[in-house]
């Protein structure tokens, strides 16, 4: 049980009830104190003329025995019908315990046939007296045993089988809080075993519908030539997927060199065009008509058993047409290598603090004096140089590069880089750097091109698995590498807004394929927090992209600090101020995210204002007008400060971006005083 139920703690309530537990059991068993003084008072009478009425007493036994017998016989198999389910147990009992409670219960009442006339009469008549409360006996005993274990269920109502335990029923109804402590049914174990089991069975009837909607597995290869923007391509691809046919696809603006390749096979570079191994299907149109006229089916079965031929078009080949993994070699990044095997690297204390892989000063001072035959001056300048372009800094950033005792550490040695940083698995990479633009441009296009191809058309839909096995997204893997040493502190406002949105949106979906969804509220804090990329020689984890660099260096929702503080590096890169339209432009994989799409910078402003009306329009804010409440996504609650300074200014804010009937509803509804928000619940689950 994941919360425990009212009235476990039930010494306490007997206490405040001021009754013993003797007492307050007896009234349970409705036995009163008359009925004791009865029974004390027959026993007087009968041990007073015990001789002359025994032999009347002896036949009226014998009845009684019966009539007991057959009470005792009934209620035994009550109770046993009753355990014939195991309950389910919830770990703080062992299984079994409360039936052997119960059966051991049971066995303490002497067997009639050995006993029978043999009694005394006292016991004869306290055996009859219990027999008829018999129901509520074992009813009481098995109450107590669960409240001792503290296994009671609460808010349950317990079927009675004798009118005496109807009597019970109605005391346990004047006491509320015994009502509650009498809360035990196997009727709902018994329910929950059959929810189990209807739950496992509509388990494996969905298992059986995603088998039904899992790829045709096939020794041919399908190729599908597409085009960005492309409306055609866009339906070829959901043809082919209503088919259940796996499929790679080569994107002619990515992969430039093959539309050569397909006007030497088709005759012209149109697009869509589909292979089947070697064999060109044609378009979207021959893809129909096919249909339409059933030979495609034959198609099908003939490229299922055969393999492509030598002949057939090959699947994207790794840095085919990637500009990125190649360059000219920067001649700065050759000599910190050298560097890196000469020098002496290792743990160092440094002002009572010990840092890990670090060098001193002096000793790079003096490898480069050597190496590059300057003047020690000249060589701490050169020093300097290299510390400017992201190759190593200061342990504590006190200054960029002087000679003597300091500490410096190369940028991959840094234990956050090495540890948290997924754009840096090579190290430091000895390609020159390119300009932040080019870099910017590449990853719009690329992300753009992943999007399409891998997302619904609405954006609210993301195929991973796609992803993680597409040539594209090795693509991408390979140009954030680059943006270890590039410099983004004078970017523009529109450059650096496009940039990073497009950033956080790419880096979300690695951090899902690397980490996997997370499952709770510590798993995303993780993911938001400790999944980085370095750029420009800082690390950045996305909740400092989004509330440090897009938000303008503002707390994130729920704590006190800012993501970068005065002395931090990071500080001199944010917004000027926040940018309230970015949280209807980020997506971190949730269903209650807004719709994933790529943003360029000439744009930028106004594909912000789409967005804003797209997801407020889509459910993010639902008015109701009669009943004057408004229903609004908890993404404007949890960064209302960026909308306005209350809740009101908030509403106004986001009523800019709905249809101009509800939003004059709205305000009229607002400048009345008379509008309740509710905030909808948040849905994390992964929006796939």
């Amino acid at each position: 049980m994941d919360e425990k139920p009212e009235g476990h703690t039930d010494g306490i309530h007997k206490e405040d009830q001021g009754k013993p537990v003797e007492v307050e059991e007896m009234h349970s068993l409705n036995i009163s104190k008359d009925d004791v003084n009865k029974l004390e008072e027959g026993n007087k009478e009968d041990k007073d003329d015990k001789h002359a009425e025994q032999g009347d007493r002896m036949n009226k036994d014998g009845d009684l025995d019966s009539k007991a017998q057959e009470e005792v016989n009934e209620t035994t198999r009550e109770d046993l019908a009753e355990e014939e389910q195991e309950p389910v147990f919830d770990g703080t009992e062992v299984p079994g315990m409360q039936a052997n409670r119960c059966s051991s219960t049971r066995s303490l009442d002497p067997d009639p046939e050995e006993e029978g006339s043999v009694w005394p009469e006292k016991a004869v008549a306290l055996k009859n007296f219990v027999k008829e409360k018999g129901a509520a006996v074992t009813s009481v005993l098995r109450r107590l045993s669960l409240k001792r274990d503290g296994v009671e269920q609460a808010n349950v109502d317990v079927d009675k089988d004798t009118s005496d335990s109807a009597k019970l029923g109605e005391q346990a109804a004047m006491s509320p809080r015994t009502a509650e402590r009498s809360a035990w049914n196997p009727l709902n174990y018994i329910k929950v075993s059959r929810d189990t089991d209807s739950e496992s069975k509509a388990e494996q009837g969905k298992n059986n519908i995603e088998e039904s909607l899992l790829p045709i597995a096939t020794k041919g290869r399908i190729i599908l030539y597409t085009r960005l923007g492309c409306r055609d391509c866009r339906e070829a691809r959901l043809f082919l997927q209503r088919k259940r046919l796996r499929y790679v696809e080569i994107n002619i603006d990515v992969y430039p060199s093959r539309k050569l390749e397909i006007e030497n096979v088709s005759g012209s570079c149109a697009v869509p065009k589909v292979f089947f191994n070697e064999v060109m299907i044609g378009g979207l149109s021959e893809l129909k008509g096919l249909d339409e006229s059933g030979k495609l089916d034959e198609k099908i079965d003939f490229f299922i058993s055969e393999a492509p031929s030598p002949e057939a078009p090959l699947p994207p080949l790794p840095v085919e047409d990637d500009v990125f993994d190649n360059g000219p070699v920067d001649e700065l990044a050759v000599i910190v290598q050298k560097m890196k095997a000469t020098i002496v690297v290792k743990d160092r204390l440094y002002k009572m603090r010990r840092f890990t892989n670090c060098f001193l000063g002096s000793e790079a001072v003096d490898f480069l004096s050597e190496d590059q035959y300057l003047e020690r001056e000249e060589a701490v300048e050169f020093g300097q140089k290299l510390a400017s372009e992201h190759f190593f800094r200061h342990v504590l950033d006190e200054n960029l590069f002087e000679d003597g005792d300091h500490l410096y550490r190369f940028l991959d040695h840094d234990p956050t880089v090495s540890s948290q940083c997924h754009n840096i698995p090579r190290g430091i990479i000895e390609l020159k750097p390119k300009p932040i633009a080019e870099i910017a441009s590449m990853l719009r296009f690329l992300s753009y091109a992943i999007f399409e191809a891998y997302a619904s058309e609405d954006g609210r839909h993301v195929d991973y698995r796609s992803i993680h096995g597409s040539e594209e997204f090795a693509r991408y893997l390979r140009i954030v590498q680059v943006l270890q040493r590039v410099k983004v502190q004078d970017m523009p406002r529109e450059e650096k807004l496009a940039f990073f949105i497009n950033l956080y949106n790419m880096m979300a979906i690695h951090a899902i394929l690397a980490w996997g969804h997370p499952a709770g509220p510590l798993e995303r804090r993780k993911l938001f927090g400790d999944f980085k990329y370095v750029v420009g020689g800082c690390t950045y984890s996305l909740s400092s992209i989004q509330n440090g660099i897009l938000r303008g260096n503002q707390r994130p929702p729920y704590n006190l600090l800012k993501p970068f503080g005065v002395k931090d590096k990071r500080s001199q890169v944010p917004l000027p101020y926040p940018e309230p339209l970015i949280h209807f432009a980020l997506v971190c994989g949730t269903r209650s995210g807004p719709a994933l799409r790529c943003y360029s910078p000439g744009n930028i402003d106004k594909e912000l204002m789409d967005a804003a009306r797209d997801f407020l329009r889509a459910g993010g804010l639902i008015v109701d007008l009669s009943g004057k409440v408004a229903y609004a996504s908890k993404i404007l609650k949890w960064y209302s400060v960026d909308f306005g300074k209350n809740e009101v200014e908030v509403l106004k804010h986001a009523s800019n971006y709905l249809e101009p009937t509800d939003s004059e509803a709205l305000l009229e509804i607002i400048a009345d005083a008379q509008l309740k928000v509710i905030y909808q619940p948040y849905d994390w689950r992964l929006n796939c």
